[in-house]
This record gives C-alpha cells, sequence and structure tokens, in this order.
C-alpha cells in the first residue's frame, strides 16, 4: 500500500547536522527536478524583496526566506516530524513507537513542493514553498513535477494507493490509471441530510485515520480489504462509485 498525504506550510525548526543528500531520498529518479526546484528557490532567496512577492511572505514571515537560502546545509530530520499542524499533529509521531514508525516509513509517502515524492523518513531540511508558487526561472510547479511524479508512482508499483492529498497537490502528480487507487474527502451530514466537505477537520481526520493504520497495521492487499478494516475500526468510510471515498465525522 501507499498512503500520499499533503505536506503542511508549518515545519518543525532543526534537527541533525547532516545537511540535505538528494542522494539519500527515495523515488532517485527525480533527483533533476529536485534539484532544478531546489536551485531556483535558493536563487530566488538572494532578493529578498522578489522572494517575499513569489511566497507571499508577510512582514514577520521574511525569515522563511533565510531558511529557504541555505536548504542545502541546514539540518534535517525525517519527513514525517518536520511537518506541524492539524494533520500532522493528529497523526502524532511523537509518541508512536518503533514499530510504528516503520510502517510509516514503509507505506506513507509525502508529496512535497520542492522535493517532489518523499518517504515519511527520508531527512529533509525545512523550507518555505507550497504548490501554488512560481518560482522564476523554471515552469510552474504543475508542468514541473506532474508528468515526473505520476511516473514515479508507476515504477513504484505499489498494489493500491490511498490518496489523502490536498486537490493543489493532486494536480502536481496524478495518480496513474494503471494503478488501482481511491482518493479521500473528509464529509460531514448536516441534519438536513446534506453532505458537506470540511476544512479543519479533514486535516485532523486524515492524520487521525493515518495514525489508526500505524498503529494496528493491518494486513491489507487491496482497497477492498482497507475498506473492511476501516469500518471494523470505527471509521465512517463511504464508497463514492467515483473513484473517491467519503470519510464521514460528525
Amino acid at each position: 500500500m501507499m498512503i500520499l498525504l499533503p505536506p503542511s506550510e508549518t515545519k518543525r525548526p532543526g534537527g541533525v547536522a547532516e545537511p540535505l543528500s538528494l542522494a539519500s531520498l527515495a523515488f532517485a529518479k527525480l533527483t533533476p527536478v529536485r534539484m532544478n526546484v531546489l536551485d531556483a528557490l535558493v536563487t530566488l532567496s538572494s532578493s529578498p524583496d522578489a522572494a517575499a512577492r513569489v511566497l507571499k511572505l508577510s512582514a514577520r514571515q521574511r525569515s522563511e526566506i533565510v531558511v529557504n537560502a541555505d536548504v542545502y546545509v541546514s539540518p534535517t530530520m525525517p519527513a514525517i516530524d518536520r511537518y506541524t499542524g492539524v494533520l500532522y499533529d493528529a497523526l502524532g509521531t511523537h509518541d508512536l513507537d518503533d514499530s510504528a514508525r516503520r510502517w510509516l516509513g514503509d507505506n506513507v509517502v509525502i508529496h512535497t513542493a520542492p522535493l517532489g515524492l518523499v518517504r515519511a523518513l527520508d531527512p529533509i531540511p525545512a523550507y518555505r514553498l507550497g504548490a501554488a508558487a512560481s518560482l522564476p526561472g523554471i515552469a510552474s510547479l504543475r508542468k514541473t513535477w506532474a508528468d515526473p511524479v505520476s511516473d514515479a508512482l508507476v515504477a513504484a508499483a505499489p498494489p493500491f494507493i490511498l490518496d489523502l492529498r490536498s486537490q493543489a497537490y493532486v494536480a502536481l502528480g496524478p495518480t496513474p490509471l494503471t494503478t488501482p487507487s481511491v482518493y479521500v474527502r473528509v464529509v460531514v451530514t448536516s441534519d438536513d441530510g446534506a453532505v458537506r466537505a470540511l476544512n479543519h477537520f479533514n486535516k485532523h481526520a486524515k492524520g487521525a485515520f493515518v495514525r489508526a493504520l500505524a498503529k494496528a497495521q493491518p494486513a491489507l492487499d487491496s482497497l477492498d480489504t482497507l475498506l473492511n478494516w476501516a469500518l471494523g475500526a470505527g471509521f465512517d468510510v463511504r464508497e463514492c462509485g467515483d473513484g473517491s471515498w467519503d470519510l464521514a465525522v460528525s
């Protein structure tokens, strides 16, 4: 199984002294694209006013420009620990045991804007770059990443993909038609029966779902077995018939 997660705008600072090693990251065929994006990000950082404009940084966020300038030399930490925010707080890696963390490393892939796909335990630096940014000197991130990421997913050949990304990151690398996959929406049903998508609780529900999987580590070989596990574990998951599931929360 492969679970695709979005990144988070907020990140934990620091890490271990070892800087980014592109050779150490999973999905090695993405290395040339990673270098192009990172080089463009570092170059942009040499012009603070332009970087603030392109990255839509407030005056209080301008320190993020230095973070980007140092992306090749700054400390790293496992990707799953780097991100903070609602989804990652709900996932709560700080109190997962070693077995659960290994499970995350084997099954979870985070889709980042500067590095493309990385596995949960791949060591990455802090950075500031979102899916919608347009870096000077290279094509849009959508054009830059879409085909390489989709090709990397094909090459990885997972038996199936659970896609928990936001639509912005789906656009940076659609799941291949050759791989069974399902896109998950988090919804709530109101008293009048209307179903609506959620934002804040969308992220929380996704993080809680992945945490439950990491702790239970069920034997799964298809989307059907995943659906059955989810229902048995108390999750209200509904097939929509269009290649997506609704994860309903109250």
